[in-house]
């Protein structure tokens, strides 16, 4: 009898076992490294063997495929959102049409000018008739042949693609249909995001002839709008650095020093002038830093207020894509064009956004932080903001990144469903990170990544917390790891003119900039604030002397 039952505890274990492998809880080796008796690790072996030979093939991954588990960047989750906008009055599905004023006056003659108006000036000399899309998109092409070979920030410029969208947006204008103040005006898209008939390289060598034949959804949304896509724009090497396999995207400002990344490339185009505005992506602070270094204007939004669908996955809970521009209004005038929820991204959502371009600063509360530069501050309270210190930042985190980008790029890592390899030592150190970086998430638990994620909860718990009664906060460097656990918008303004780190081996004389954290889905007050500020100082209108 007791034979019996040992036996039916023996059918049991092996059951058990087998099912936890083939719910990928725990991997066939380790299960049976845990297996001291050799006679139950053979029995324990066969029937692994017999279950894989029975099983299906599990469905392939590849690097798009979104989990069954959401992020929500709130912590009181959806139900809660949407019941604090019915509380305030606000409809998330209401568009509020953001004003262009006309072009008065001459119109320049220079091209090098016209390639460096904001966006919101190009769009009232295309509405008032004064230049085509096509004369524009010519200038962009050529200053983006010109500069690209010593800036390296294109990685595909598409001439025919962009003349034959140019040609169209002046059809329709000519006929009467008018998409909106994007109407006709050229832009580059970070080279993560997919294009039909066009390669998609996430700039590895090894995906330099990668073609994923679709449009991804900010790709479909600027077309909707009538913007020109000229070019894929340069990213580091799988969304890290300045660095891909044409080398180092470069700083207009000073072509000595690299970019910043990983939007890279859309930095570095939009700052020389060879597109009107550019998108570019952040997982941990991959907007908010090439935006600084290139002294743009930029917007971080909201986590999920922008559809990631086309886009190379590294996070699903912590991908961002947003607008690179050279003045906020036009930072604004892109998001509007981009935002809300798409079917084919589950954490994408719609969201009320009212952008006013006369917003008087005494009606938001500001906070400031330690880094905040003094010279920003001054200037905002002379404009009567009312100032006041933070409490303090909320420490934590979560290994989110680590094990999202391993299960992302686990196809690439391990092609054949075999444990990899280690990474070889005696490696030369960035080589050695990049050999190592999408392994480092194999390693952790189940449960630690889900106790993670439960502390990443009280994290932004206690960031809702740090934030009450302030509608955002001046920061300088933007607690980027902090805010992009937590799904907080962030702006990049320009605020003066100088030397940039003094301290480094090629200082840089260029447009200062510090950032703006806005509240949850406040993306709209950190950009009328920006707004307001920049219309009372010029320091964005800077631009860079390329040889």
């Amino acid at each position: 009898m007791h034979g019996k039952a040992d036996e039916l505890r023996r059918r049991d274990f092996l059951r058990t076992a087998v099912a936890a492998v083939a719910a990928g809880a725990v991997a066939p080796s380790e299960l049976l490294a845990m297996e001291p008796d050799s006679r139950a690790r053979a029995e324990l072996a066969s029937a692994l063997a017999q279950e894989a030979q029975d099983a299906p093939p599990p469905v392939p991954l590849g690097n798009g495929e979104h989990p069954a588990l959401v992020f929500q960047a709130y912590p009181g989750g959806t139900g809660s959102l949407y019941k604090r906008w019915h509380s305030e009055g606000l409809d998330p599905f209401q568009r509020h049409p953001i004003r262009i004023e006309p072009w008065v006056g001459p119109v320049p003659g220079d091209p090098e000018d016209i390639a460096f108006l904001p966006v919101h000036r190009l769009a009232a000399l295309m509405r008032g008739g004064h230049i085509s899309s096509v004369e524009l998109t010519e200038i962009y092409l050529e200053r983006t042949k010109r500069y690209d070979p010593s800036l390296m920030f294109a990685v595909t410029i598409l001439e025919d693609r962009a003349m034959e969208e140019a040609r169209q947006a002046d059809i329709d204008l000519a006929n009467g249909v008018y998409h909106g103040p994007l109407h006709g005006i050229p832009y580059g898209v970070k080279d993560l995001f997919t294009v039909e008939g066009t390669r998609t390289t996430w700039g590895s060598a090894e995906y330099a002839d990668q073609v994923i034949d679709q449009d991804a959804d900010v790709v479909l949304r600027l077309r909707d709008a009538g913007a020109v896509l000229i070019a894929k724009l340069a990213t580091g090497e799988f969304a890290s650095g300045d660095r891909w396999y044409r080398g180092q995207t470069r700083n207009p400002w000073n072509p000595e020093e690299g970019s910043s990344g990983s939007s890279a490339g859309p930095g570095s185009a939009t700052a020389a002038g060879a597109v009107a505005f550019a998108i570019g992506t952040e997982t941990q602070g991959s907007i908010v830093s090439p935006a600084r270094r290139n002294g743009l204007s930029a917007l971080r939004p909201t986590f999920g207020s922008v559809s990631r669908y086309g886009g190379m996955v590294l996070s699903w809970s912590m991908d961002k894509a947003g607008p690179m521009c050279r003045t906020i209004l036009d930072c604004a005038l892109v998001f509007e064009a981009i935002r809300g929820a798409s079917e084919r991204d589950p954490a994408s959502l719609t969201a009320p956004f009212r952008f006013d371009a006369d917003a008087e600063l005494t009606a938001f509360r500001i906070g400031h932080d330690e880094e905040a530069p003094e010279e920003f501050l001054e200037q905002l309270s002379d404009m009567g903001a009312r100032l006041e210190p933070m409490a303090g930042m909320p420490e934590g985190g979560s290994n989110a990144l680590g094990v999202e980008s391993s299960s992302a790029f686990d196809f690439h890592v391990s092609p054949d469903g075999e444990e990899p390899e280690p990474v070889p030592e005696g490696l030369e150190p960035r080589e050695a990170r990049r050999r190592g970086r999408f392994r480092r998430g194999r390693d952790t638990r189940a449960l630690d990544y889900v106790q993670s994620q439960r502390r990443r909860l009280l994290l932004m718990k206690e960031m809702r917390d740090a934030m009450a009664g302030f509608d955002m906060f001046v920061s300088g460097r933007g607690h980027v790891g902090l805010t992009n656990q937590t799904g907080h918008p962030a702006v990049i303004v320009q605020y003066g003119f100088g030397v940039r780190n003094p301290d480094d081996d090629s200082p840089t004389t260029m447009p200062l900039t510090t950032t703006l954290l806005g509240d949850l889905f406040g993306d709209d007050k950190i950009l009328s604030v920006a707004h307001a500020f920049q219309k009372r100082s010029d320091w964005h209108l800077k631009r860079p002397q390329l040889a």
